[in-house]
């Protein structure tokens, strides 16, 4: 798969990133570690891309459309509790996503695409900042990066897989991730006396489980889906009802239309229920990341180049639906690509979930990643 020399240089790379996280924006001392790797591989660069993004550039053929592998570089407002002897030295940041893995799987693509046969077509090499915020693939793009580019690649490290699985999913592999607000205000009054007031906890306890609904009895069950509310402020006092109340919350969806149909569908109710109770109503939403749907051929190409680093059989299709939103998604609205995931289990320790202060991967997943993309770029490049 990758020698040892590699393998050991790969492990000590992401060690680095883990104990040195940063945060969006904030990845001056990673974008450097990208510059130094790619010095050493001989691999030329743009660094300052959209701020902290790196751009790597391996040549091929003049002319030819070129082939992207992506790596997000940011970690997460986290303090680690891993005990690991490398863990983060940044009080309070802490690489809890993977991304550090993330971008030494890339590292390592790029010297084995470099030290290996000339390639068909070149590869450019995207290291991306703020993809926690999901603002960051919309720079880079803004930035140029996917100019000239024919097809773009990327995956992230998954602990509800075996370490040696890859999984290469036609169809949606994340979710839409918009987010919204919404304010009540009706008539504050004393609490003894609520036929003179409008109180804004009851219409919001109405509008909580109403929104409820929308998923249960408005979408085909076929379709996954979430609307939850995660946020719900009201009151100063247990005798004074409140004429103010805000709900907070996140909408998920896999299909474009059923993410429409689900924001149409929470504007509809807070119309209607402060019409029903003479208050008034005001949602804002925040659009977020879309559904993340790798194309079927796109999918076909990198279960080819998962068959060949870690066999058929290991190449495998998602197994439960995933409501995690990616900016990756961004990228496939302007060129065709897949985003794959690598299985990542921790050998004899208890997974805990990406976003938690405990989150590790089975560093044996860094040959892995290094060897797919590499794989998955010569071959997309000799199909072009």
């Amino acid at each position: 798969m990758i020698d040892s020399v590699l393998r050991d240089h790969l492990l000590a790379l992401r060690r680095d990133l883990h104990r040195h996280p940063e945060l969006s924006w904030q990845e001056h001392r990673t974008a450097d570690r990208v510059c130094e790797e790619l010095d050493r591989i001989g691999v030329a660069y743009d660094r300052g891309v959209a701020g902290t993004g790196v751009v790597g550039h391996i040549p091929g053929p003049s002319g030819v459309p070129a082939i992207a592998l992506r790596a997000d570089m940011d970690a997460l407002p986290v303090t680690e509790e891993t005990g690991l002897p490398f863990a983060s030295e940044t009080e309070g940041v802490m690489h809890a996503c993977g991304h550090d893995a993330h971008t030494a799987m890339v590292i390592g693509a790029a010297e084995l695409l470099a030290r290996g046969e000339p390639l068909a077509t070149p590869v450019r090499l995207v290291f991306q900042p703020a993809e926690e915020t999901g603002a960051g693939a919309r720079a880079m793009i803004e930035a140029g990066v996917l100019d000239g580019v024919a097809q773009i690649f990327g995956g992230h490290v998954d602990r509800h897989y075996s370490t040696g699985t890859i999984v290469t999913h036609a169809g949606a592999v994340n979710a839409s991730t918009d987010s919204f607000t919404i304010e009540i205000r009706g008539q504050g009054g004393h609490a003894a006396r609520p036929h003179e007031g409008t109180d804004a906890v009851v219409i919001g306890a109405l509008l909580v489980m109403s929104i409820q609904t929308i998923v249960s009895r408005e979408i085909n069950p076929a379709h996954p889906s979430v609307v939850t509310v995660g946020r719900f402020d009201a009151g100063t006092a247990s005798n004074v009802i409140a004429g103010r109340a805000c709900l907070a919350g996140t909408v998920r969806a896999q299909d474009p239309a059923v993410r429409d149909h689900l924001l149409a569908a929470l504007e509809r109710m807070c119309q209607s229920i402060g019409q029903l109770h003479g208050a008034a109503i005001e949602i804002e939403i925040a659009e977020g990341t879309p559904a993340l749907i790798n194309p079927p051929e796109m999918a076909s190409l990198a279960r080819e180049a998962a068959s060949l680093v870690v066999g058929a059989e290991h190449a495998v299709p998602l197994a439960v639906t995933n409501m995690g939103g990616e900016d990756f998604a961004y990228y496939l609205q302007h060129v065709p690509g897949c985003y794959v995931r690598f299985g990542a289990q921790v050998p004899g320790r208890e997974g805990y979930p990406a976003h938690s202060s405990r989150f590790d991967v089975d560093e044996a997943v860094l040959g892995i990643g290094a060897a797919y993309f590499a794989q998955v770029a010569r071959i997309a490049g000799g199909k072009g």
